[in-house]
């Protein structure tokens, strides 16, 4: 396990390497000057080339690529004398558009995403996998038609459409709860529960649609595996047969998407978040795509490939325990 481990962060390692180096590449082949971009519309073009020798980019590409991930893990300072600011770790640079350091604002919002994540996760999981589990039990029946026409209605319903349903069904008909705005947990928990409330169904339902669908199938093929017959014909009840020796092996697929999608959503949902008006880091990253804002899209690039390559990894090591097939091999 421990060598497995040791491949596994060495790959992680190496894949944001690579991603680092492709966005690094793109953000230099682009025509927006960074150096202008720093220094503002009205810098005089001796002081931009000043700026652009300061930042390093009067230096070839692989020296600036090199010096980008060095200053990630050592910091760097920016600035002469008293105008010096130093960046310490991880270090990715300043923002152009408000001169706060990128690492700050990316973990000032990152509470706001990963709330929005987990809350979404918990409800599509429940659904998806209740859904999926009753649907294949009762295979061929009215219930197993009515649940798989209404997961191909869900996942059909673009993100965007499924929140302007909720907030007019909840907020402007029914008046169930007020119209979303961003309240910190820590000041009122009850508002802060009820304004993520649509935000977490409106991923939920979409999401929760390809999971009932894919742990139907999965249930399915489970259970007519020759180690299932053998647990009934052994006169074990179905309740356990189902639970213990069906259900298990079938979340393997299950596991694996769910590390995918909510290592996605760890790092922001850019449309949900755009939609509620909650300050995450999807926002953020929308925001910084609209003003070329380079060290904030880079910044969130590196920490959502963190996320995800991050959760691949969990799902490995979870693979062992849900299923003892996958220990075996």
């Amino acid at each position: 396990m421990t060598t497995f481990l040791l491949r596994r962060l060495a790959g992680i390692a190496l894949t944001l390497l690579v991603i680092c180096a492709v966005t690094f590449t793109i953000f230099y082949l682009l025509p927006n000057d960074p150096a202008q971009a720093f220094c503002g519309k009205d810098c005089t073009p001796e002081h931009v080339a000043e700026v652009r020798q300061q930042m390093g980019l009067n230096k070839p590409l692989i020296v600036q690529f090199g010096n980008y991930v060095w200053e990630i893990f050592a910091g760097r300072t920016m600035g002469t004398g008293s105008y010096a600011v130093h960046c310490g770790f991880p270090c990715f640079g300043y923002s152009f558009q408000t001169g706060m350091p990128v690492w700050s604002m990316i973990t000032d919002r990152l509470p706001i995403s990963v709330s929005l994540a987990i809350g979404s996760a918990v409800l599509w999981l429940a659904m998806g996998l209740l859904a999926g589990v009753v649907s294949a039990l009762r295979k061929n029946g009215w219930v197993d038609r009515v649940l798989m026409i209404g997961t191909i209605g869900a996942a059909a319903m673009p993100v965007y459409f499924t929140a302007m349903l909720l907030l007019y069904f909840f907020c402007a008909q029914l008046g169930l709860i007020p119209y979303p705005r961003y309240v910190n947990f820590t000041d009122d928990p009850v508002g802060w529960s009820q304004n993520m409330l649509l935000p977490w169904l409106t991923l939920a339902l979409a999401t929760a649609a390809m999971y009932a669908r894919m742990t139907r199938s999965s249930v399915l093929e489970t259970l007519s595996e020759p180690f299932v017959r053998t647990a009934r014909a052994k006169g074990l009840r179905e309740r356990r047969v189902v639970g213990r020796h069906g259900l298990r092996p079938a979340l393997t697929p299950v596991v694996t998407m769910l590390g995918m999608d909510l290592g996605g959503l760890l790092a922001g949902a850019v449309i949900t978040e755009q939609l509620y008006g909650l300050p995450g880091v999807g926002k953020l990253f929308a925001d910084a795509l609209h003003k070329s804002d380079q060290p904030v899209i880079m910044g969130v690039t590196l920490v959502a490939s963190f996320f995800i390559v991050s959760s691949n990894l969990v799902v490995d090591v979870l693979y062992a325990w849900i299923d003892p097939r996958a220990r075996l091999s």
